[in-house]
């Protein structure tokens, strides 16, 4: 029995760190703040979480990062700041599961990139997956059905956000030897600080247009949204398989998708759920493909 509650625990976890990533979307809606503003709060709030939670755990966090894994971590922590604010951008301009689905684009840019970037070969399968993943994007971003420039925009901006955390996933596999929560607090305080300069040159630090709600709602992304579901997702790794964590991670884009037509009222067209479920099974085929290649 404990080792069936034991058992349980990492996929809870799991499963809770999806949900909350799934549900930024909809906060994002009702913040009155700039995407960059937004990325720096984000970026700050979640690294002093986790900088807390290695404290209030006493788990050891002294050893030296080393000068090169330093300088890597510090500049995808830049990418992952850029990487949110076109994805804040892309929830502006189009649905919430639009901008989402262009967003999970993510590891069919990276299946593309992998064998010129690691030399790994490009199988049938994974070239089949990928086909079909941008075959559903053309759908998702209404090409076909005539779309306005505002929801062309979105689908632009989180195609770029899918790029940068691209580059940002490439560049994760190379830095080696770092613990991951350790590796995350540099990349989140980093990705916060590198929007300092471009904020203080535009302004954006003004707080016009909020209200107490909105600063409450700014921090639960920053601390629940970033912090907590770190420390969730980070924490359930060691009692998941591969194999199931790349299935479960899918739970993600399917509760943002639920969530934006149930809470905002945002539903895709016919074309576009099509779309979803093309995006989504050929994401999830081609993970569980390369899950059994590895075992």
């Amino acid at each position: 029995m404990d080792r069936n509650a034991n058992g349980r625990r990492p996929l809870l976890m799991f499963i809770s760190s999806m949900i909350i990533f799934g549900t930024i979307g909809v906060f994002r809606r009702y913040i009155p703040a700039s995407s960059a503003f937004l990325a720096f709060s984000r970026g700050i709030l979640g690294g002093l979480c986790i900088l807390l939670f290695l404290k209030l755990k006493k788990k050891d966090h002294t050893e030296k990062i080393p000068g090169s894994a330093m300088r890597g971590l510090i500049v995808s922590g830049a990418l992952i700041g850029i990487n949110w604010i076109l994805l804040f951008e892309a929830y502006n301009h189009t649905t919430v599961a639009v901008a989402t689905l262009c967003y999970y684009m993510q590891p069919t840019i990276v299946t593309l990139l992998s064998p010129l970037l690691f030399r790994e070969r490009l199988t049938g399968r994974k070239a089949a997956c990928a086909a079909v993943a941008v075959a559903g994007m053309v759908l998702v971003s209404g090409v076909l059905e005539g779309a306005r420039g505002g929801n062309l925009r979105g689908v632009l901006f989180g195609l770029g956000a899918a790029l940068f955390y691209s580059a940002v996933v490439i560049m994760n596999k190379r830095i080696t030897g770092v613990d991951m929560y350790r590796k995350t607090t540099v990349q989140l305080l980093s990705a916060g600080a590198v929007m300092i300069p471009y904020l203080l040159l535009t302004g954006g630090f003004g707080g016009e247009g909020f209200t107490p709600a909105a600063v409450v709602l700014l921090a639960v992304v920053g601390i629940v949204h970033t912090g907590l579901a770190y420390v969730l997702y980070f924490g359930s790794m060691d009692g998941l398989r591969v194999q199931t964590v790349a299935i479960l991670s899918y739970i993600d884009p399917v509760s943002a998708l639920l969530f934006s037509a149930l809470l905002l009222r945002e539903p895709l067209s016919a074309l576009g759920v099509l779309g979803a479920a093309m995006i989504l099974g050929s994401a999830i085929v081609s993970e569980t493909g390369k899950t059994k290649e590895a075992s």
